[in-house]
């Protein structure tokens, strides 16, 4: 899975950003590192893209609870033979 170590050293330092009054803010991850903390997704983004140019990292949003996006299904149940 992409960004699977990324997505694991957010997970283990959400408690530390979470303390340090980070709720809110955007974290950018590469690897196991967290490079730094931003105000702004923009802000992070750019940091990430200067860091790092192509290679993959991570830019999320430090929250104490992850919100679930409900998604009712979207095309509809009978869909009619093409002629």
């Amino acid at each position: 899975m992409a960004l699977e170590t990324e997505r694991a050293t957010y997970k283990s330092k959400l408690p530390e950003l979470i303390a340090d009054g980070n709720e809110g803010k955007f974290a950018l991850i590469k690897g196991n590192d967290l490079v730094d903390v931003f105000g702004t997704y923009e802000d992070a983004i750019k940091e990430g893209y200067a860091k790092f140019s192509l290679e993959p990292f991570l830019v999320r949003q430090v929250q104490s609870t992850e919100q679930v996006h409900f998604i009712s299904r979207l095309i509809p149940c009978h869909i009619s033979p093409a002629k």
